[in-house]
């Protein structure tokens, strides 16, 4: 069973969000609840929200499953769109730079649907 969640147009860059994504791949849900707390990122209270939707996500989807058997499948974050901005510049020139947007995915299920998934 999967179930998946996603938050869209995170004000972080992609790159960044990604070092927090990364240490959650492949936890069981309860660790890298815990990791997340203990992390010491701006986005890491935003993807603990978005592994806890997952999680809720899952729940809602089957009431019979065990949630202390959920692992993060997948978490991986794309590249929302970019706001370009200008910076004032010496001599009266402008500097143009972007202010990047991200979509963060966190997708949890339990171990044996992976298998399944993999045989279909």
């Amino acid at each position: 069973m999967q179930a998946r969640a996603e938050a869209r147009y995170v004000r972080v860059s992609p790159q960044k969000a990604r070092l927090v994504v990364d240490l959650i791949r492949g936890q069981r849900a309860e660790d890298a609840l815990v990791t997340l707390q203990f992390t010491n990122k701006r986005i890491a209270p935003m993807v603990e929200k978005v592994l806890r939707s997952a999680i809720a996500n899952a729940e809602n989807k089957d009431p019979d499953i065990d949630v202390d058997e959920l692992v993060v499948t997948g978490a991986y974050v794309n590249e929302g769109p970019r706001m370009k901005r200008i910076r004032p510049a010496p001599m009266g020139r402008a500097f143009r730079y972007q202010r990047r947007m991200s979509h963060i995915v966190v997708e949890v299920g339990t171990p044996d649907s992976d298998e399944e998934a993999e045989e279909a």
